[in-house]
């Protein structure tokens, strides 16, 4: 199913988010990929809005980058810290 305009915005607060926090982390993305259980070439494609990850790939991104889920999901304004 290609992607919609519609749905470029999760897809590149989600590739913003894997390649700020894997090279915060200090992984290339072959080192991610392997991490992860998935090809380098699948995360450089994340990470440049070409690919529309499923759920199940998501938690094995974030498990490699030692986060939850749901800091793949934040936009950068929705991360602000507590009061």
């Amino acid at each position: 199913m290609p992607v919609g305009k519609d749905d470029q915005g999760i897809i590149g607060v989600v590739a913003d988010n894997v390649r700020s926090l894997r090279k915060t982390a200090g992984l290339s993305q072959e080192e991610l990929a392997h991490e992860a259980g998935v090809d380098r070439t699948y995360i450089s494609q994340v990470e440049r809005r070409q690919r529309n990850v499923t759920i199940v790939v998501l938690a094995k991104i974030a498990k490699a980058l030692n986060v939850t889920p749901d800091k793949l999901l934040l936009a950068p304004s929705s991360r602000r810290r507590g009061p």
